[in-house]
């Protein structure tokens, strides 16, 4: 399945629209990452828990969006977004977003 952020797909006819699909994650950091990571900032390194935890969250948000998109019949998703939002209380929980329109491109 082809997903990109443009309106169209460079060399290919959109056939047919099937509307917008949504793929969404939203991950808890636990614990010992969130203390790690906050050592890691101060000594200047990069949080790589933090970047573990968003990659993953952001995995099951487009296989999501995947799945919505064939389930619309589409065999592609054009003008996707992605969205990152920290929610919850304290900002413990990572929330990712991405959105597009499923398309059958011929």
């Amino acid at each position: 399945m082809i997903l990109t952020t443009t309106p169209t797909v460079q060399g290919r006819e959109i056939k047919d629209y099937h509307g917008v699909v949504v793929g969404e994650a939203i991950l808890g950091a636990n614990l010992f990452k969130d203390i790690f990571a906050s050592i890691r900032d101060i000594v200047g390194g990069r949080s790589a828990a933090y970047e573990q935890e968003l990659a993953k969250a952001r995995e099951i948000a487009f296989a999501e969006l995947k799945e919505r998109a064939r389930e619309a019949g589409g065999n592609a998703v054009v003008g996707i977004d992605l969205d990152y939002e920290v929610v919850g209380p304290n900002g413990g929980m990572l929330m990712v977003s991405v959105s597009g329109t499923a398309v059958t491109l011929g």
